[in-house]
């Protein structure tokens, strides 16, 4: 392929890598190592930090990541963490890590306004599964929210995720989406994706608010991803769907290291910026590399298709630091988890989906 290919491996940053996390607690520590390029960008902005949205999947780690990086930068900085806290649990894991927990609706207009003042904001919040169900909160979180907060924090720094899903599928030897490439969302959640993108761009336009959007595809890690949906369905020998045939995944430390890079690279008009794995991996050969780690025999439902969504990360890594963690690790790792029954989030990815309906 032009970019990625199966064999493509990043070097990695610590010998400590090549092992498979034994726990949660170690994979959490993993995932929250900083990067260089994560250190360099906290020691080159100043203020405090607040990441709004953090309860969801990789919220907790890249707070954690932003309190290690800014003490291995030597920065005494405020890292403030925001969600509605569904899970009653984090305030406190968050607050054993150093980060600070203020409760908020980002729908509620009188707690947006009340957050506490930062010079940096990661927004991390949106919802996509049960899309289709609720379109209206779809819309609402997606556009409206980011309104709020970019009102509300005009003279702030941004940093705020987008998705891989505001580009159309692409053929699997076009070398994958670049950032300047024409959007083409498929369903309304897409629609909406795209949505929070324009809403962040105007926004940034009246305001002068330096602004970096990041298109994510896919983060994965032990507990959950593409790679722990493939290699679920192949220990419990239920069939693999082969309908999209290629993707893209990132270690979630690694897309955590980015994310906080970016911040050094806030722009106006904002700098669109894709977060992506440097391999684009076929769905049967991790499909069959599962089956021969973990000694089950594998099964195959559908047609290959000739397109997926990939996103070219070239351009991210260039920016914000080659990945840490190869895909081919990633595979030996998510076996090893899976067959061991380690710690599941129950959250399937639903990266087969075509049809823009989550």
């Amino acid at each position: 392929l032009p970019y990625g290919g199966w064999k493509n491996q990043a070097p990695k940053e610590s010998p400590m890598m090549l092992s498979p996390p034994p726990s949660v607690d170690a994979l959490e520590e993993r995932l929250s190592q900083p990067s260089s390029a994560a250190i360099e960008a906290l020691a080159a902005v100043k203020g405090d930090l607040l990441i709004l949205g953090v309860g969801g999947k990789m919220g907790p780690t890249l707070a954690r990541m932003a309190v290690r990086a800014s003490h291995q930068a030597g920065i005494n900085r405020r890292v403030i963490a925001a969600s509605r806290f569904s899970d009653g649990s984090l305030p406190a894991r968050l607050q054993a890590w150093g980060v600070e927990t203020v409760a908020c609706d980002l729908l509620d207009e009188e707690a947006v306004a009340a957050l506490p003042e930062a010079a940096n904001v990661i927004f991390m919040t949106g919802m996509k599964f049960g899309a289709s169900r609720n379109p209206a909160m779809t819309w609402a979180m997606n556009c409206y929210a980011p309104a709020l907060v970019c009102r509300r924090f005009r003279h702030s720094r941004l940093v705020a995720f987008s998705s891989g899903n505001v580009y159309p599928l692409v053929s699997l030897d076009s070398g994958g989406s670049k950032e300047a490439d024409e959007p083409g969302p498929i369903g309304e959640y897409a629609i909406t994706v795209l949505g929070r993108e324009r809403t962040f761009q105007y926004f940034s336009d009246r305001y002068q608010i330096p602004t970096a959007l990041l298109r994510l595809n896919y983060a994965t890690e032990m507990r959950y991803g593409v790679l722990v949906d493939i290699a679920q369905d192949v220990l419990a020998e239920r069939e693999v769907d082969l309908t999209t045939p290629m993707f893209n995944v990132i270690w979630q430390g690694d897309a955590n290291a980015m994310t906080l890079a970016a911040l050094a690279h806030a722009a106006n008009p904002p700098r669109i910026i894709n977060i992506a794995g440097p391999a684009f991996l076929r769905v049967r050969d991790v499909a069959e590399q599962f089956g021969r780690l973990m000694n089950k025999p594998v099964r195959f439902a559908g047609q290959e298709g000739s397109t997926a969504y990939l996103n070219n990360g070239s351009e991210g890594h260039r920016l914000l630091g080659n990945v840490s963690v190869d895909a081919e690790t990633l595979i030996l790792w998510t076996a090893d988890w899976v067959q061991r029954g380690g710690e599941s989030l129950g959250k399937p990815t639903h990266f087969q989906v075509r049809s823009g309906k989550f």
